[in-house]
This record gives structure tokens, sequence and C-alpha cells, in this order.
């Protein structure tokens, strides 16, 4: 489905990624883990289309996302939540979310997508004329979330959706990954709490100084002595 091949990218002059290979397979849970600083959110915005790749390309079901703006990725059936949500907190709940609809596709099915984002988020139904900004940190990564399921995507990218969140919310967040998934949503996702991360993927990939150290089956790694004393303090 989606495979990413030898990226490298940056800002300016100054490189980030060195050489990042990286795939996801239908209806498959993927998470890219790795220390703050790492390349995590430049990696998922070259996926996106947000940060242009310097080498390498993109590819998702075999067409070529390397140089598209990223209206035409969203197009394409890869949706973002970006880190720190990004909401418009003016705006209501229903109109964050119809943003995450603009694309021809999305719009004709806006109402059974909003539907479904409903059931996924009950909370949100209930928020639906609320300002987004006025929302605590958990239902804000849920319109976020919610968002990018408007788009209707065959690939979900999630950037960091456990931070600055209490754990239990955290914990509600991951739940809902897993049955957006469970649902034929690929996901990759991007995160700092590895255990979280590792635990609910399929397969996993270490990334430091920009670069990939680790790859394999994720509760592999997760029961590996070398990421134990790395990353969970053991």
């Amino acid at each position: 489905m989606l495979e990413v091949r030898g990226i490298s990218s940056g800002y300016g002059t100054a490189q980030a990624l060195w050489d990042i290979s990286i795939e996801v397979e239908e209806q498959e849970i993927v998470t890219l883990v790795g220390p703050n600083g790492a390349g995590k959110s430049t990696f998922v915005n070259v996926v996106a289309g947000l940060t242009r790749s310097w080498e390498g390309s993109v590819t998702l079901d075999g067409k070529d996302l390397t140089r598209l703006p990223p209206a035409e990725v969203c197009q394409h059936g890869v949706a973002i939540v970006p880190e720190g949500r990004r909401l418009f907190a003016d705006l209501t709940v229903t109109d964050n979310l119809d943003i995450g609809a603009y694309h021809r596709e999305a719009r004709a099915k806006r109402d059974e997508t909003y539907e479904r984002v409903c059931d996924i988020f009950p909370i949100l139904a209930e928020r639906h004329n609320q300002r987004a900004g006025n929302l605590s940190g958990g239902e804000q990564q849920m319109v976020a979330i919610g968002r990018a399921l408007m788009a209707r995507p065959k690939l979900l990218l999630l950037d960091e959706p456990s931070l600055g969140l209490a754990p239990v919310i955290v914990e509600t967040i991951f739940d809902v990954i897993r049955q957006i998934n469970e649902t034929g949503t690929s996901v990759l996702i991007v995160e700092q709490n590895v255990v979280e991360a590792l635990e609910l993927a399929a397969r996993a990939y270490v990334l430091e100084g920009g670069r990939i150290v680790r790859s394999g089956d994720a509760t592999e790694l997760l029961q590996d002595e070398d990421l134990q004393k790395a990353y969970f303090g053991m």
C-alpha cells in the first residue's frame, strides 16, 4: 500500500532525514518511534506532502505522491492528524469536521461519514455547536481525528496523538485508533509514547538522528533489552 523509498529531507540547509524506507500494508498499523528531535514529524509531513523530500519517493497503491501538494495527497487517500491538533479554535466542532470533507469524493458522502465519526466519538455529537477552542484536550484530539476521517482516507497518519493528554484519555484514543483500523483504514502512527505505540502496532520502525536504526515485529521490539534500556528506563 504505502511504500516510502530512500527519503531524505530537511529544512533549508539543515538535513533531518537520511535515506528512510518504510512500508505500510493494507489494514495494518505501523508505528514510527524514537526520541524527541529524531525526525518523526518531518517524516510524516513528507508523506502528507507538507514537507518536500530532497530524495526518494512516496507511493500509495502504486501512485507516486512524492511531488504532489497536500490537497492532492489527501485526494489520493492520505489524511493526517497533525501534532498539536491545529484546530480552528473559533469554529464549531461541526465546522472543523466539515473542513476535512473538502475534496469532491468526501463531500459526496459527507453525511454518511459525519454519522460514522459521531458513532466513534459520541461526545462530538453532543458538542457539535461548541467552539473547538472551548473543548478539553482529549475532545480536541477527537475532533482532529474526526476531521481526518471526514476525508475518507485509505491511510491515516497520526503525529504524536497522545501528546499532552492524561493517561486515561490516551487509552481511549488508542482504542479508537484500533477500532478505525479494524474497519479497514491503514494507520501510520508517530509516537514518543513507545510502549503504547508498540502495543498497538503490528510492525515498528525506530528512528534516531534522522535514520532508521531498528525495524521489525512490534511485540519483539517491545521485548528487546536494548530498547527497554533506551526508552523504558529498565
